[in-house]
């Protein structure tokens, strides 16, 4: 079993139809490779939808994904580069989507007036990676004794003798 330790993933591409599908392979490869198995069909399908509205609606196709797993919680980000592309307009069936499917999200701009779309996916319960240390378990009110301090031959119920020998405790 891996741990959960974090993760960070970041992947420059130009999109094109071809290489929409290449990508969402390369997500899923992180993802499994992570031990994240569950969540490869949600966000490498959040992250197709974006791609392909990118692909259809924007004239500079150069795109940013980046994933990172702290733990507990999946978040992939998608940035492009097109200043015209509307997240309101052409990408409201994609966010809409994507608000359904994930347990949070959110698009936000960038200084150079682009924009970053990023949803996040909480690990469920039932993974192999612990979500939450557990504590200890209660306690209960008595205390045990200490045990009495024995002797190493009275442990093993062997005694050296003096020829160098050893015989059975009697």
């Amino acid at each position: 079993m891996k741990t959960a330790a974090p993760c960070y993933y970041h992947l420059d591409v130009e999109v094109s139809p071809e290489k929409v599908g290449q990508v969402s392979r390369i997500l899923a490869a992180h993802l499994r490779f992570w031990d994240l198995e569950n969540l490869v069909e949600t966000v490498c399908g959040g992250a197709e939808m974006l791609l392909r509205a990118i692909d259809e609606h924007a004239t500079d196709k150069n795109t940013s994904i980046e994933m990172w797993w702290n733990g507990q919680h999946l978040i992939t980000a998608i940035g492009d580069h097109n200043r015209a592309l509307r997240p309101d307009q052409e990408l409201r069936g994609c966010l809409e989507h994507i608000a359904a499917s994930s347990d949070g999200w959110g698009c936000c701009a960038t200084e150079t007036g682009s924009k970053v779309i990023w949803f996040s996916q909480r690990a469920r319960a039932g993974e192999r990676v612990p979500l939450v240390p557990i504590g200890p378990g209660p306690r209960e009110s008595e205390g045990l004794d200490l045990p009495r301090e024995l002797s190493v031959s009275r442990l093993t119920g062997r005694v050296r003798t003096p020829g160098g020998l050893l015989e059975e405790v009697r």
